[in-house]
């Protein structure tokens, strides 16, 4: 048995002790602590954490959960992490949000669907129980495709509406992807969808600094359920966002960015096309657009959300750079077929 300290970002520090041959994820679950988990085989990245010391053998996931150049940094993935001596582990989460077991199966009803482009839609669920699930913006859910046993994770584009109890979802159009065909081609309002979440360490924390928010395609849902909640209880600290895409028709919610705009009065964004053929005025990548006063000299929170390039790109830029922020928060993910 190995002793691990579970360090988490509010402060408080946990112990667990580890079964010969069991993972930190499987012994803090035993021991009444939920780190942030989903997949449970090293597939997802939910449960990345950053191992501060001890030995430990990590085998069995994919680069897509933990690229080569985290682990050489000993970021780890605690539902694959057996340790080899004592430990210490940061966990990117409050000790509340582990401690609380939250994860529950909701059944709701498909209340609207929006084709917001030729790349992107939008789906609507509402049901008296999502107000349970207690989520915090920025986290996502598993949700099955109606007539089969597979699910597809989608991070809240909404907080929960008051009035109709109804959660919203951005999802990308994937050629012959299950969930994509399904909400193109086959479904009605009316259809009845299973949830089961909230997953993952990705949040809104406390606004004590400035915030630079990077999206990149669907990877802008998390943060249109950020602002919606700075919006409803206010922010005293400029925060930034920059939405970037591939093609024109992947650039989807402008609209209600310019409402967040008007109504959030530190809030500002910028949207960046990649495409050479594009005839949006601002061309490039994310990490084009990045000004210094972006960064507040490295005292600024930045929440990082798109597919795994854009990720390990802005990654790089931040070590090219030398950007030591107070903190970076991110989520990579790939469209499922």
């Amino acid at each position: 048995m190995y002793k691990v300290a579970l360090n988490f970002e509010d402060g408080v520090t946990r112990f667990i002790s580890t079964l010969p041959m069991e993972t930190v994820a499987d012994a803090a679950y035993r021991s009444g602590l939920n780190i942030p988990l989903d997949c449970r085989d090293g597939a997802c990245g939910t449960c990345k954490c950053h191992c501060e010391s001890g030995q430990y053998e990590m085998d069995g996931y994919i680069d897509d959960a933990l690229s080569d150049q985290e682990a050489e940094q000993q970021f780890v993935l605690t539902c694959c992490m057996v340790p080899e001596s004592d430990c210490v582990v940061t966990v990117p989460a409050s000790s509340e949000v582990c401690v609380r077991s939250q994860q529950a199966d909701v059944h709701a009803q498909l209340t609207e669907i929006n084709r917001l482009s030729e790349s992107t839609l939008s789906f609507t669920v509402a049901s008296d129980q999502v107000r349970a699930m207690h989520f915090l913006p920025g986290q996502y859910v598993n949700v099955q495709v109606p007539g089969t046993d597979q699910s597809r994770a989608y991070s809240f584009s909404s907080m929960v509406n008051e009035t109709d109890e109804s959660v919203s979802f951005l999802i990308r159009v994937v050629p012959d992807g299950l969930m994509s065909t399904y909400m193109a081609d086959q479904a009605q309002v009316g259809d009845q969808l299973m949830l089961r979440g909230p997953f993952g360490s990705f949040y809104l924390r406390d606004v004590k600094r400035p915030v630079l928010m990077l999206a990149g395609g669907t990877g802008l849902a998390p943060f249109m359920a950020m602002l919606e909640k700075i919006q409803r209880e206010g922010c005293d600290y400029p925060i930034h966002l920059i939405y970037g895409v591939t093609h024109d028709v992947d650039l989807v919610e402008l609209g209600k960015l310019e409402a967040f705009a008007s109504a959030i009065d530190n809030f500002t964004f910028s949207a960046c096309v990649a495409s050479e053929e594009s005839s949006w005025p601002q061309k490039g990548y994310v990490t084009h657009h990045i000004e210094p006063a972006h960064l507040n000299d490295g005292d600024v929170d930045i929440y990082l959300c798109g597919p795994p390039p854009m990720v390990e790109a802005v990654n790089g830029y931040m070590q090219d750079k030398n950007i030591q922020p107070a903190s970076f928060h991110y989520e990579k993910f790939a469209a499922s077929k």
